[in-house]
């Protein structure tokens, strides 16, 4: 086997409030942490001056090659990862007052219902049909005690001008309380998050569909860099922007991979959260386009302990392309990846779980982010369970 000696990535994060800096930080912390576990030398660079998006080099060496593997002793690999974030679109979707953010919140999970996503969600992946439900059903039952609190003259039979101290009341219950409380729960950032599944889904915002296209530009860019491999990565609900900016590249050039070696690796992947809607005609079809590309190997990293990814779903088939090459399944385990004490502080944390797929192990583990972007070995091994994941 080849060892890869340069590698381009271009990586998708997921819905956070984190610009390009704060993700490259965050790639930082978590190489270092899986450097230490595998025992190899990782240095990361500083981002590159006025990049948009930003990029940075990664350079990985350890020891010895495998056995059977070609190159020179002492592997050195090259990789430049471009960070593709959208935190512009979180910023704008969580602009406005608590106010607004909630009836939008409301408006966007009755345009899901109407397009046949709940159904389609319970249907395939129940758990991700309760996440769907969560803050919805939460902010409904606050608004109902709000609601309660502001009657409880009229329920104790009092005039009703004791709806003087119980409408405040209940106002400060709402705010003082309750908006406190969810927001352990991030609420109104799930709120925004589905709002951007309703537009990355309708297609129907011309600022979303602009940016993509700015984004599609930048990531063809990229890709005309030579390398060894090209890993485009996705995570959560960057997997939809990575899908629309991939279709869009190959809608214009079906040709543009000839020749490369090119690995889309969807990380909990959330494709299925806006394809699952009835009028996301043009994803479904982008992502046919993808898994019928020949230069492309699709790999769908899934965990049965994160509930916020369709686990065991065959994404490519739901999404109406059963005669397609499906995406190649690895299935995961995170309490195979961290210490038992750090696995039970997370595991009911369900949106840390949901993090961990891009973060760094604890231990050696048959899948590492850092390895698969930045690793001597080609991303395509993880799609072996018994593969050696570098070389030695």
């Amino acid at each position: 086997m080849k060892l890869i000696e340069t590698r381009v990535v271009v990586h998708f994060p997921g819905f956070e409030p984190l610009d390009g800096a704060a993700h490259r930080a965050r790639y930082e912390r978590s190489a270092k942490q899986s450097a230490a576990v595998w025992g190899y030398s990782v240095a990361i660079g500083a981002p590159a001056g006025g990049s948009d998006p930003l990029y940075f080099e990664v350079g990985t060496g350890g020891g010895d090659t495998a056995p059977g593997a070609t190159g020179s002793p002492g592997w050195q690999t090259k990789s430049r990862i471009h960070m593709i974030d959208h935190d512009v679109l979180v910023s704008r979707l969580r602009s406005g007052n608590t106010l607004s953010q909630i009836i939008a919140g409301f408006r966007s999970c009755a345009q899901i219902m109407l397009d046949g996503g709940m159904r389609g969600y319970f249907r395939h992946a129940w758990r991700f049909g309760l996440f769907f439900l969560f803050p919805f059903l939460l902010t409904a039952l606050a608004i109902a005690l709000t609601a309660q609190i502001a009657i409880i003259p009229y329920s104790l039979g009092l005039v009703p001008w004791h709806m003087l101290w119980s409408g405040p009341l209940a106002l400060c219950f709402f705010i003082f309380a309750f908006l406190p409380f969810s927001e352990r729960f991030h609420t109104l950032h799930l709120f925004a998050d589905w709002k951007m599944a309703v537009a990355l889904g309708r297609m129907d915002r011309a600022d979303f569909n602009d940016w993509l296209e700015d984004r599609a530009a930048a990531v063809r860019k990229a890709l005309a860099e030579e390398a060894d491999e090209y890993v485009i990565s996705s995570h959560s609900m960057g997997s939809n922007v990575a899908t629309h900016v991939i279709g869009m590249l190959l809608e214009r050039e079906p040709e543009i991979f000839r020749g490369k070696r090119v690995v889309f690796a969807t990380l909990g992947s959330a494709i299925l959260q806006c394809a699952l809607l009835s009028s996301a005609t043009l994803l479904r079809a982008r992502v046919g386009l993808i898994a019928r590309c020949p230069e492309i190997s699709w790999l769908d990293v899934q965990c049965l302990t994160d509930s916020i990814n369709f686990y065991k779903v065959p994404v490519v088939a739901v999404a109406g392309h059963a005669d397609a090459p499906a995406a190649k399944m690895i299935l995961i385990r995170v309490k195979q990846m961290l210490t038992r004490e750090r696995y039970r502080r997370i595991r009911k944390d369900q949106l840390r779980v949901h993090r961990q797929y891009v973060l760094g192990p604890d231990l050696k583990a048959p899948f590492d982010f850092t390895l698969m972007t930045s690793g001597p070995m080609p991303a395509s091994v993880f799609a072996s369970p018994d593969a050696e994941r570098i070389p030695g």
